[in-house]
């Protein structure tokens, strides 16, 4: 039997590792070509890695939730064919090989006198002449957190995500964990945080007791001289040990001593432990914002939505936004779309959408207009060759993805469509590849799905522009004819164009959204699809 190494694909030009999320084959299982092995996780988005061959997969080289480099090998498939592929390492002899050389070869190296040659030591670098060298070694180097598994392994990615969380290594191995010989995986980790962020923002929300402010007995008669100063704590530090809190001697001043303490809490409130470097760091032991009435929730980003608010922050401040906007009559569109949807569906199985349709406009104004699609590199103005459109696609989590359809302006209207519906369908469901998601020139959002007439998108960098396309509604409008102008009940929408006035000014986007606005104004009611 053959055996095939399954490699780690390459997901992209600046995807270079993946943390495994999943094994979905198990040694001993039957793998089928082109089926899914194992789940992986980028810093983009989620996807399966297939198996080109068709075998039984005999080993797995990484555990769940390991970060692997692209290119290594994830898994041994053995195949069904006759030959026996031996892999040998790059160290070894092939005999026949060496047999062939040795016909060549009439002299030959003794091994003795390679053996007793000395290995060359590596020298020393003397860095004493150097002035003011002795300055530097006395600077102290920061130390990055270290985590010692010595009885329990952490995979890098949950090492990583216990340092940004100032997560220590004793509090980690009190963390239960669900993976295999109760490893502790990224689920079981980022539970405790939420449930740690969540305990303690119910602890402060509570509200406070009810305040007890009986006059406390006084039981020394003496208590009519004024209270010390309140005296500050001196911190001794020891060279071995963290610092200490003692409090200074007080002064021999005769103060009021109280049966009980002035409490304004019901029940008193033990003292805390000394707080240790890695509590403070934790998100859930910072102070937790919340109302008097304790009634506000307190929902921590999580990863992608963390990517998004980088992303649109990041474009505000490298382009100077402007947007125009347009109103186009699109009643000759849908009138069209009513006719033909239903035939559509049933002959390519697809729905068709107003949004491929939306695109193909687009396209061709691109095309009359090719300084929209461009990049900006510094003072350079990067012009496209391919005409790549993203279009954003809302998620069910709440979050945003833009996935591109490439080369765009080769598909015609059933292409796009099934492109449209594809991409669509796989974003919601998380099966999208990182590819899928870049190299988009120009982006597409459709606010009208949420019954938007317009809106003010944000470029979505590097590219230059992005166009809004808001809700159609019937509206009265004035028609031209040659009897004269007439009012009359038509389906209106907005196009909304922001662009990056650096590259775009406004005469340039102004007539790129205009030239959108013609095409679907002009579509052939009687075009056949």
């Amino acid at each position: 039997m053959a055996r095939y190494q399954l490699l780690l694909p390459k997901m992209g030009e600046s995807v270079a590792e993946a943390t495994v999320i999943k094994w979905l084959k198990n040694p001993g299982d039957k793998v089928d070509a082109d089926e899914a092995v194992m789940e992986i996780a980028t810093d983009k988005v989620d996807s399966d890695v297939p198996s080109p061959v068709a075998g039984k997969l005999v080993e797995q080289l990484y555990k769940e939730n390991d970060v692997v480099q692209v290119g290594a090998v994830i898994a041994v498939i053995e195949t069904g064919e006759a030959e026996e592929v031996t892999i040998q390492p790059e160290n070894a002899v092939n005999v026949d090989t060496a047999a062939s050389n040795d016909n060549l070869y009439h002299e030959s190296v003794p091994f003795t006198a390679i053996k007793d040659q000395p290995e060359a030591e590596p020298q020393q670098a003397n860095f004493d002449d150097i002035p003011g060298i002795e300055q530097l070694e006395q600077r102290s180097v920061p130390q990055a957190p270290v985590f010692k598994a010595e009885g329990r392994f952490y995979s890098p990615l949950v090492r990583n995500i216990a340092a940004q969380e100032g997560i220590s290594t004793d509090e980690l191995d009190h963390i239960p964990g669900t993976g295999s010989d109760g490893r502790l995986t990224k689920d079981d980790l980022l539970n405790y945080l939420q449930n740690k962020t969540l305990s303690v923002a119910k602890v402060q929300n509570a509200p406070p007791a009810a305040a007890d402010f009986t006059t406390p007995v006084q039981v020394n008669s003496s208590a009519e001289a004024p209270l010390p100063p309140a005296v500050e704590p001196q911190t001794v530090k020891n060279n071995d040990q963290q610092p200490t809190i003692t409090p200074e001697a007080q002064p021999a001043v005769s103060t009021p001593q109280y049966a009980e303490p002035v409490s304004f809490e019901k029940a008193a409130t033990p003292a805390a432990p000394a707080e240790t470097k890695s509590e403070r760091n934790t998100p859930a032991s910072a102070p937790v914002a919340a109302s008097i009435s304790g009634t506000d929730e307190i929902i921590e980003m999580d990863r992608m939505r963390r990517l998004i608010a980088d992303h649109m922050v990041m474009s505000k401040q490298t382009s100077p936004h402007v947007t125009s906007f347009v109103e186009a009559d699109v009643t000759s569109l849908v009138l069209w779309r009513e006719k033909v949807k239903n035939s559509f569906e049933k002959r390519e199985g697809e729905k068709i959408t107003f949004t491929p349709i939306f695109i193909e406009a687009v396209v061709k104004a691109i095309k009359d207009f090719p300084m929209i699609n461009v990049t900006v590199n510094g003072t350079q103005i990067i012009k496209k060759a391919a005409i790549n459109i993203s279009m954003a696609t809302a998620l069910p989590s709440g979050n945003l993805i833009v996935p591109v359809i490439k080369k765009a302006d080769e598909l015609n209207l059933v292409g796009l469509t099934k492109a449209v519906n594809d991409l669509a369908g796989r974003a919601r469901n998380g099966k999208l590849l990182p590819d899928e998601v870049k190299e988009g020139t120009f982006t597409i959002t459709n606010v009208g799905s949420f019954g938007n007439v317009m809106g003010t998108p944000i470029i979505n960098q590097p590219q230059v522009a992005i166009l809004a396309v808001g809700a159609i509604k019937k509206k009265p409008a004035v028609i031209e004819t040659k009897e004269g102008d007439v009012i009359a009940i038509r389906h209106m929408m907005f196009l909304s164009l922001s662009y990056d006035h650096r590259v775009v000014d406004g005469a340039l986007g102004g007539s790129f959204v205009r030239r959108v606005a013609d095409y679907l104004e002009k579509w052939d009611p009687a075009r056949d699809v």
